[in-house]
């Protein structure tokens, strides 16, 4: 399940306790000569639970092949904040796993570098997961999967997939009247909003969070929140809400949305590839389709989001890492691995083609996010997530979209500054 929370803004001063980074130290990132160097030396890779497992057999032939120890450690929860935290402090890992979105805030604290990879290398992934995990002109990341939001339909419920929100709100709200389901529409906002969730409706009706320079970076400088095209999305949005058709609510939460759906409590679902297993466990059948956005509106644009490797600027062995990450995270095998782990589209081209045949739904969720925009890693969107959630989920419960969403751009354009 992926809850948006809010970005990084400054280091929390818990420390995490990790087993420290042995091994000679070495600064030359060139991957090509990291093997003369890895004999003996030590790699530690941090990622959550899942990929961790995932990962812990390819650590080992890693390790086997270059003479050296890899301890693969599972970090369940405050990752970024942990790595960030401990490699302030020395004790941090050599690699880590996350979302793309923390580049900004993991380059403006110096916890980074630099990926080393050949051209031909960059063109075996998929053009999108690439620009993701590049910052500054500079690659920072090596991906491994991509995901984006799509609407999941209980196809006992709702055999056609509607065209526009207002065509799921009139089948959601019939079928409410029919007591085949409680709820319209499970979109998780929970008391304090959740914008990665509601940003394909908050695109379709014309909002936009960052425009973009003359190069297509995001720029920090163009907010879109607190303008009157977010006002607009946000009147809309509001007639959606709780004083309006009811189809989006606070009671729906990242704890309960995916539950309320494979509880058959309500026929739509917007969420992600995470929510695919819980369905199939409660044998639910679904079909995935994009998003819809509003009669007359653009399209409903879901953030595109990409997961990746990153290697720590304060590790103790950069060169050893720099090999893994190049020249072993872009291996099929790995990537194919981590995708049984968790069924999120590979972002390596080789890797996608070995698994579509098998999982249509990967397609699905392809074809859903193929307008989709990147989500922004740039360090001002740390400033976005907490004051623009907690603003749409007051206009949910019935708060003035106009003085709400203006207020909330005010608290963000402080946060930059």
């Amino acid at each position: 399940m992926r809850i948006r929370t809010a970005g990084v803004v400054a280091v929390l001063g818990l420390a995490l306790a990790a087993s420290g980074c042995g091994g000679d130290s070495n600064d030359e990132p060139a991957a090509n000569e990291s093997s003369k160097a890895a004999t003996g030396g030590k790699l530690v890779i941090w990622a959550d639970d899942k990929r961790a497992a995932a990962l812990k057999p390819f650590g080992e032939k890693f390790g086997k092949e270059n003479g050296v120890t890899v301890e693969v450690q599972a970090v369940s929860k405050d990752l970024q904040t942990n790595f960030v935290t401990a490699s302030q402090q020395g004790s941090g890992p050599d690699v880590v796993v996350g979302a793309h979105d923390w580049i900004g805030n993991l380059v403006q604290n110096g916890a980074i570098d630099p990926v080393q990879l050949a051209a031909e290398q960059k063109s075996a992934f998929n053009e999108t997961a690439v620009k993701a995990v590049t910052f500054n002109g500079q690659l920072y990341g090596v991906p491994y999967a991509m995901e984006n939001l799509a609407l999941i339909r209980n196809t006992e419920l709702a055999p056609e997939a509607p065209k526009t929100i207002e065509e799921l709100v009139a089948t959601g709200k019939k079928l409410k009247a029919e007591k085949k389901a409680s709820e319209i529409l499970c979109l998780q906002s929970g008391q304090n909003g959740d914008a990665y969730h509601i940003y394909p409706l908050y695109t379709s009706a014309g909002g936009y969070l960052f425009g973009t320079s003359a190069n297509g970076d995001y720029d920090p400088k163009d907010l879109g929140v607190g303008k009157p095209e977010s006002i607009a999305a946000f009147q809309k949005i509001a007639k959606l809400g709780e004083k309006g058709e009811g189809a989006l609510k606070r009671s729906i939460t990242g704890e309960n949305s995916i539950a309320t759906f494979t509880g058959k409590k309500c026929a739509f679902l917007v969420s992600g590839p995470w929510a695919i297993a819980d369905a199939k466990k409660a044998n639910i059948k679904y079909d995935i389709s994009p998003v819809p956005g509003f009669a007359g509106g653009k399209e409903a644009q879901p953030f595109v989001g990409v997961q990746s490797f990153y290697v720590a600027s304060k590790g103790q062995n950069k060169a050893l890492a720099q090999e893994f990450v190049a020249n072993h995270v872009t291996t099929p095998d790995l990537a194919v691995a981590l995708y049984n782990a968790e069924p999120r589209p590979p972002a390596l081209t080789a890797a996608l083609d070995q698994v579509k045949g098998s999982d249509p739904d990967l397609a699905k969720f392809q074809e859903a996010g193929k307008n989709g925009q990147v989500l922004p890693a740039i360090p001002a969107m740390a400033a976005i997530w907490d004051p623009f959630g907690k603003a749409e989920a007051a206009i949910i419960g019935g708060a003035d979209p106009a003085k709400t969403i203006t207020a909330a751009g005010k608290t963000i354009a402080g946060q930059i500054k």
